[in-house]
């Protein structure tokens, strides 16, 4: 039977676990959307969107970020890999 000061720490780290997972719900759904975008898209959609002006909900997204740094490391760290790796496959990054 496991102590009172493991269980209690358990309980610690699942409450912080469940606590970090759900701060930002809004943005995790942002950044699953985009993810979804470019996961969908194709190489070629991608290079023609490139150079097209971004939403109105684009650029309201992207000052939100730029002014809580927080939200913009949680944001990036979420599609950083997923954008990457396809932005690699299309050549778009060396």
């Amino acid at each position: 039977m496991p102590s009172r000061s493991t269980v209690f720490a358990m309980l610690a780290v699942l409450t912080a676990v469940s606590v970090s997972g759900s701060q930002h719900p809004l943005l995790d759904m942002v950044a699953q959307k985009v993810i979804q975008r470019y996961e969908a898209s194709t190489c070629e959609q991608l290079w023609e969107a490139r150079g097209k002006p971004k939403s109105t909900e684009e650029q309201n997204m992207i000052q939100i970020l730029q002014g809580n740094p927080q939200m913009r490391t949680v944001f990036i760290n979420e599609v950083a890999g997923p954008v990457a790796n396809k932005l690699f496959t299309c050549g778009m990054i060396p």
